[in-house]
């Protein structure tokens, strides 16, 4: 990395979460940072948490992902967290959805300069995959859980597991209670707010898990 950017040092967790794919993470946290400006995925502020709260935070939710499941990241932006989650969890296949195109182009090298065996890049709206076969959906920083309902629903109709994981923040318990009514219609069972990363990371993961009855 460039020494004159300021990046976070990787942290010791680090090792731990990745297990065998950490060469990659640290590959792919570089790539992030050096590419950032340019296309327009990090904002200089978070280069120094680039780690904790994006890297690490993303790769949490794969705990949550069993071995051979399909998994749609919506939104995925700067490939947060599908990536970070694809590597950390590489007995699980991963489609990260992006509609702008520069940044879907840049996750597509990304996949293909790293060598990512388990990740495929749409570039598309959510309403526009006709797919509804994903086990599990999960999006970060794309909007409220009431609107991000109506747009994950959708791909996992056809899916045994029909799970939604959503990385939210402090807002959470106020997000379900606004998307109480788009949950019973939609028949989703209780939202569940969990706490990823307790005592082994950096900072911990709030992950809304909700799934499909």
């Amino acid at each position: 990395m460039s020494d004159e950017l300021d990046i976070e040092q990787e942290p010791a967790a680090a090792a731990g979460i990745f297990g065998s794919g950490i060469d990659l993470a640290r590959a792919y946290t570089q790539r992030l940072a050096a590419d950032s400006e340019t296309f327009g995925l990090l904002g200089p502020r978070e280069l120094p948490k680039i780690w904790s709260r994006h890297v690490i935070n993303s790769a949490l939710l794969s705990e949550l992902v069993p071995d051979g499941s399909l998994v749609a990241d919506v939104g995925s932006g700067a490939g947060l967290p599908g990536i970070p989650m694809a590597i950390a969890q590489p007995k699980a296949h991963f489609t990260l959805i992006e509609p702008m195109e520069r940044r879907a182009n840049w996750l597509l090298s990304v996949v293909n300069d790293l060598g990512i065996k388990n990740v495929d890049v749409i570039r598309a709206r959510a309403e526009e995959v006709s797919r509804t076969d994903f086990d599990i959906v999960t999006a970060r920083a794309v909007a409220a859980l009431d609107k991000l309902l109506k747009l994950l629903t959708p791909l996992t109709r056809g899916s045994k597991l029909k799970t939604v994981l959503a990385l939210k923040g402090s807002r959470a318990p106020a997000e379900i209670a606004e998307a109480k009514p788009r949950l019973q219609r939609l028949g989703f069972g209780e939202p569940e707010i969990m706490t990823l990363g307790l005592g082994k990371a950096p900072e911990t993961a709030t992950v809304v898990r909700i799934i499909l009855q």
